[in-house]
This record gives structure tokens, sequence and C-alpha cells, in this order.
């Protein structure tokens, strides 16, 4: 007896380490109409013994003194389809929320259950559909926590430029992407902005604040428009309604501060919140090479405000705001360096601002109809100012400074989307609704930067006025069983400005052969419009040559076929044809130019007079190898083979700027326990994309131009060496009593691989070497460690009759 006793007490510590828990809880709901459901077993059963409770009548469920690490939590209800959560991330600091939606059974046998990773949130997505998960940001090496560079991890879609995030998908320009945020359509979303790009080098998501979002890819449901390529549909979560809990961390990206919480737990309204600031002086201070001798600065703000009323009505107040700027000062510099995010041979003066604020009314009308408003205003406002730096040849020494390029670009936008959502039965539902994006534009710019000698101004944008997008769209999917399901939709579109219109059909399938072997196919049309400034730039006779531009068109075809190997292995097959038509294409004779090409870089495009009068098309297969998290690691293998053309007015079909032919990408990761309350966190990420395309050079014509003049007929016919990149994540998390400690650091290009980016005209090169030399290859980031310490933690919750009492 007295044995055991002194055993127990020296085991007393290890045992007390071992009871280190959290809250895990949430709401279940009908996928379809939104209904609470009550009375769902929600249970966690990797631990022994399960820990297990039922929804209350508000479907609202709490799991106490789950312990710290990863759990999986499964969750059944007679009549409708279990799930199987995975990789449920426990921490000391704060509570696991996890809201569920769950579809009922289209024929009430037996119950079904899914145990593989959810592939989409969107009920009617059926095909080439991806879950943003906010998990895989953080866990992926190399993606900056930027839901963008993880996107490109997707097959299908690729990077393959380090200082930009642009989602190329399947061959397609970047500007083919649509972003939607929490049911509207926002603008780019990252700081730095350029006109006409939907990309950028630093993201203004905050995946702090995110909850998991849907990814498209092709052939997307008939609720979003105004996309050729794919949509990114983000949507922000809930604060926790139940006790305050704060994040702050500091790296090498910046510093950042977040807190959640509630404003009333009686009625269950909460608060979410984030703030980021960063000046990257970090990176010089440590003499880390980032591309550019300049700082660049911006911070961000990301806010979500939720307030229920009563069991059946919701309002929520969210908002998204970013500022940014850097000075590239190159008059400075006392030999020639280049500049990875501007050009090398002038002052730059760049800011760019975004703001996004938007309320939505979310609304049960009954058991079987929600409906949903949402209204937003978003803003940008962009501006630029450039001086030419002419130097004496000889010496490099700054002869004089020439103000060569102006402008400044402010949009707003003032959005509305309202749908409603009908529940027919278990097997029918159908949804429709109605989206309109007022644009109001004020449009300065101008120009005498070619060449640089230039003493006349050349006026490209003054414009002040408006147009509006107006958009409709019903959709219906129909059940037959739980294996078997078709939607299909009309999507349409219309641009006040010009009168241009678009009747879209929209088509998917998903058949579950087995419970192992699935299919998919999918169909549709889909179109957008060119960048608002082209619209309204003007030649030399203050004329908007391309005011009558219309719609790109593209029609999406996709097939797949996922395959079941494991109970967390899965191997999953795409393949597609995209036929685009009506792509704006210059007049101008013998004219090799696409509106296909454009969409990257920092630069604006401005073509000659445009018409609807090209063509192109995307081709290819795509596979993913993935291993779920489970026993400490994942893998996950994606690659995709394709061919991308584009037709000009030559008539001449010519890869496009964005035809790599293949991109491949191999991830995994490994977790192990070094005790009761630390984990090691290891990933690697090797990156393998074909060369990029480029142009042979029109010397003589660039040299008097005084920029890249290429020559047209042979456009894209030469190639850069693949790129090739590996990155590491080595950290440690460490789960104190009620704090949660994370030191992490990514090694991005560990082995410091040399790619290339571009071949860059430089007038000033030019003129030091007296002709001898005008081009040089401009390099991509090299070796690049990105540090961060996190913290998190909670604080006790207040009592529910305090609230009352305010």
């Amino acid at each position: 007896m007295y044995k055991t006793i002194v055993c127990f007490l020296l085991l007393l510590p290890c045992l007390c380490a071992a009871q280190r828990v959290q809250r895990v809880k949430g709401t279940i709901v009908d996928k379809e109409s939104k209904i609470s459901l009550v009375g769902v077993s929600v249970v966690v059963t990797d631990i022994t013994p399960p820990i297990g409770t039922v929804t209350d009548p508000n479907g609202n469920f709490v799991l106490e003194n789950v312990p710290v690490g990863k759990h999986t939590v499964s969750i059944s209800y007679l009549g409708y389809q279990s799930n199987t959560m995975n990789d449920v991330l426990v921490t000391s600091a704060k509570e696991v929320v996890l809201p569920v939606e769950l579809e009922e059974s289209a024929v009430k046998m037996k119950e079904v259950t899914v145990t593989n990773k959810r592939e989409h949130i969107n009920d009617m997505a059926l095909v080439s559909t991806k879950t943003f998960d906010v998990q895989e940001t953080e866990r992926y090496a190399g993606s900056r926590s930027d839901p963008a560079r993880m996107a490109s991890n997707f097959a299908g879609t690729q990077g393959g430029d380090d200082s930009r995030n642009d989602i190329i998908i399947r061959g397609n320009s970047p500007q083919g992407v649509l972003w939607r945020l929490d049911g509207v359509d926002i603008p780019n979303p990252n700081h730095f902005d350029i006109p006409g790009t939907t990309g950028g080098p630093v993201s203004m998501l905050n995946s702090k604040t995110l909850a998991n979002s849907d990814f498209f890819m092709g052939a997307f449901p008939a609720e979003y428009g105004d996309a050729v390529a794919g949509v990114f549909d983000v949507r922000l979560r809930n604060g926790n309604n139940d006790k305050d809990e704060f994040t702050a961390q500091l790296g090498l990206l910046g510093t950042e501060l977040a807190a959640e919480g509630p404003i009333s737990r009686a009625s269950g309204s909460s608060f979410l919140v984030a703030y980021r600031y960063s000046s990257l002086q970090l990176f010089q201070g440590l003499n880390i090479k980032i591309g550019t001798t300049s700082i660049p600065n911006y911070q961000d703000l990301t806010f979500k405000l939720n307030f229920p009323i009563g069991k059946k009505s919701d309002i929520a107040v969210f908002g998204i705001g970013g500022l940014s700027n850097i000075n590239l000062i190159v008059s400075n510099l006392s030999q020639p360096t280049p500049q990875l995010y501007g050009e090398s041979d002038r002052d730059q003066y760049f800011t760019s601002n975004t703001g996004i604020v938007g309320a939505t009314y979310s609304h049960t009308i009954d058991q079987n109809t929600y409906t949903k408003l949402t209204i937003a205003e978003t803003g940008t406002d962009i501006y630029a100012h450039h001086n030419y730096v002419f130097r004496d040849p000889a010496t490099y020494a700054v002869d004089s400074l020439k103000n060569i390029l102006g402008y400044n670009f402010l949009t707003a936008t003032s959005v509305m989307h309202w749908y409603l959502n009908k529940k027919l039965s278990a097997k029918q539902t159908i949804k429709f609704g109605i989206i309109n994006n007022y644009y109001h534009l004020n449009l300065i710019d101008s120009s005498r930067q070619y060449p640089p000698t230039e003493q006349q101004w050349q006026q490209r944008e003054n414009f002040n006025g408006g147009t509006d997008l107006a958009q409709a769209y019903i959709q219906y999917k129909y059940r037959p069983t739980d294996a078997l399901a078709f939607t299909g939709g009309i999507h349409a579109q219309y641009l006040t400005l010009n009168g241009s219109k678009s009747l879209e059909p929209r088509l998917g399938m998903r058949w579950a052969l087995t419970n192992k072997d699935i299919i998919t196919a999918g169909y549709g049309l889909h179109s957008q419009m060119i960048q608002l400034y082209q619209y309204f730039a003007i030649d030399t006779f203050k004329v908007m040559d391309n005011k009558n531009t219309g719609f790109i068109r593209s029609q999406h075809f996709i097939v797949g076929y996922e395959k079941i190997l494991a109970e967390k292995l899965r191997l999953k097959l795409e393949a597609y044809y995209q036929y685009l038509f009506n792509v704006p294409i210059e007049t101008r004779i013998g004219s090799s130019y696409s509106a296909l090409d454009q969409g990257t870089g920092y630069s604006r495009d401005f073509p000659d007079s445009l018409k609807n009068g090209g063509t192109g098309y995307n081709y290819g297969i795509e596979f993913t190898l993935e291993k779920t998290f489970g026993h400490g690691y994942y893998v996950l293998f994606t690659g995709s083979l394709f061919n991308s053309q584009a037709r000009g007015n030559d008539g001449v079909y010519r890869n496009t700027d964005y035809d790599t032919h293949y991109s491949f990408n191999l991830l995994g990761g490994y977790e192990r326990k070094l005790g009761a309350y630390s984990t090691l966190i290891t990933g690697i990420k090797v990156t393998l994309i074909g060369g990029m395309l480029y142009s042979p050079v029109d010397t003589a014509s660039s040299n008097k131009v005084g920029d890249l003049v290429v020559v047209d007929s042979q456009r894209n016919t030469l190639e850069f060496k693949p790129y090739f990149r590996t990155d590491l994540k080595l950290g440690v998390r460490f789960n104190s009593k009620k704090v949660t400690h994370e030191i992490a650091v990514d090694l991005v290009n560990v082995f410091n691989t040399q790619n290339i980016l571009s071949e860059t005209y430089s007038y000033g090169l030019y003129q030091q070497t007296h002709g001898a030399q005008s081009f040089y290859l401009q390099y991509q980031l090299g070796f690049l460690p990105i540090f961060y310490y996190r913290i998190d933690f909670g604080i006790k919750r207040r009592s529910a009759i305090d609230d009352v009492g305010k």
C-alpha cells in the first residue's frame, strides 16, 4: 500500500499534466434550410473513453474537457448524412468553435457517413471545387499565411512568381478570377494593388479571421458571374460568443494583434477584430534581400460583429481595410540594382488603399426556406508618381530627374446581393438571387515615359462617372439518391455602360458509383468585363475607343474521377477543355495581342483600339494524391499537364503567357509530441513548373521607344529554364495552462535556386553601354527566412447575469 501511494505521488505531476483540456463547441444546422438540428450526436472518437454530447434546441453543443492535441469529431443524426471531422486542433488557449451543416439523406434507409475531407461548402458545387482550409495556410511550407499562395498548391493552379500571389488557373489570366467576401464581390484584396490585377505581393486577408471557404476552378455554380477562370469565395468567421480570446504575433513580416469575444452572452452576439502592421524593415536590418532596396509599408484591419436576433434572424457587420505605400528610390544608388517590384531607372512613389465594409441580414422564413441580404461599399484609391533618373554614362552619377508618369485611380462600388434558398424536399433545393454592382470612378492618368526624352504629355485617362453591372441567377439541385446529385442553373448579367449582356447555363453532376469511386462532370458558360479602366482609356483625340468592348466569353467542359484508396488516402483525376471567344484583341492589322495574356506584373496595360474578335483554348489533365493528416503526418502530391493558346488579330494561335505546360507540387509535414504539452511542427514543399515563355526582342524599336518591344510575329516562342523551389518549415507549439505559444521559421527557397522572372529593358543601361547592351535578366527571390512567434490566450468567461445587468 505504501509503495502504491509513493508511485501515485511520483506520477501525480504527469497525471495533472495530462489534464490540460479545452472546450469544443459549435452549432449544427440543416445545410439547405439553415434550421437548427436538435439532438445531433457529437463525439470525440479518438480518445478513451470517448467524449460525447447532443445538440440543444438551438442546435448548439459543448464538449467539455477535451485534451489538447488533434482529434477526430464524429457527428451523426437520424435521416442525415453523418460527418467525421479529422484533424481538429485543440489548444489550451482558445476554445474550438465548429459550425457544422448536415445534409439530409435523399433516401431514408440507412445512415451514410462522410469520412474524408469535405471538398466544398457551397451546396451547388459538384465539380472543380476545393475547400480552402484555414489551417493549411499555417501548416503548408512557403504559404506565408496567404490564402492565394496556399491555393497555388492545388492541382490546376500555379504561382511561379515569388514577388506576387497571382492565381493562375488552368492557363487562364489571373484577371479571370473573382474574389468574393461574405457574399459580395470585392476588389483585389492585396496590398500594393495594381489596377487591372487580382494579385499582389502581400495579402490583406488575415487567416486568423477566416472561416473555411470555397475555391472554384471551372464550371462554377450559377450564383457566380463576371469571371471566366475561377472564384475565391472567402468567408469571415464569427468571434467566440462565450469567451474573450486574444492573439499576438511578432515576426519578420510584421506585428499582429487579434481579439474576439462576446458582446453580450445573453443574446449570443460576438466581435472579431485583427490588426496587422509591417514595414519589412527587419529584413533590411538583417541584410536579407527581398527584391528591393526600399522599405514597403503596409497595415490592415479586419473585423466582424455578429448579432443574433431571436432564433430565426441574424445581423452581421464586417469590414477589411488596407493601407500600403512604397517609395522605390533609385536616384540614391551608386550602382545599377535590379528592382523586383518596379523599374530600376526611375524613382517611383506608390500608394494603394483599399476598404470594404458591409452588413448582412439572414432570416429563416420557415422550416425549409432561408433568405440572406448583403449590402456593402468597397473602394480603392491607387496613386503613382514616377521620376526618370538621367545619369552620367561614365560615372553613374545623377544628372537630372524628370517627371514622366502620374496617375490616380479612385473606384467606389456599391454592392448588393440578395438570395432565397428553398428546400423543396430532401431531394430538391432551389436557390435564386440578384446581384448589383454600381461603380463610381474617378480616373486620371498622364504619361511621357516612352521614350524618357519625350516632352509632350499624353493623357490616357480622364473620366469621372459611373456604370452598373446587374446580375441575376437561379440554380436547382436534385438528388434522386444519396449517391447521385445533379445541379443546373442560369446566370444573367448586363452592363449599362455599353449594353453588353449574357445568359449563361451551368450544369453539374456527381455520382458515387461505390463508397470508394466517384465520377463528376460539369459544364458552364461564363462571361467577364474587361478591366474597368480600359473602357475609359482615351486616345490622342480624347476618344474612348474601347467603351463598347463586349464581355469575354468562355465555355468550360470538365469530367473527373475520385478514388478513395484508404480512410485518409484518396486519388483524384480531372480533365477539362475550355474554349474562350469574344476575346478583346487589337484592331491593328497583324497584331498578336490578346487580352488573355494580360493580368500580372506592376504596370497597367493600354492596348490599341480593341474589338471582340479573339479566341483561345485551354485543355489539360490534373491529378491529386492526398493523405490527409493522421498518425502525425500528411502528404499532398498535385500535378497538371496542360496547353493554353490564344489567337490575336493576325489569326495565329500562340501559347499564352501562362502556358508553362506542366506544374507539380509535393508537400508533406510531420508533427511529433515532444512531451505532454509540446509539439514539433515540420513541413516541406517542392515545386516544379515549366519555364515561362517570352518573346524575341526588337532591339532597334526598343531603343527608339525606350521600352521593351518584342517581335510581334514571334510572341512567346522562347522559354526560360523551369522554375524549381524548395521550402521548409520548422516550429514548436507549446500549450501552457492558459496560453499557447508557437514559434516557427519558414525557409523559403532553402537552396537559393536562381529562377528567372523576365527579360527586362533598361534605357539607362542602353545609355551607359553606348548601345552595346540594353537588356538584362530579372531574377526572382533567393533564400528568404520568415520567422514568427505567436501567443494565444483566453480570459475567463463573463457571467451571463453580468451581461444582463449591464
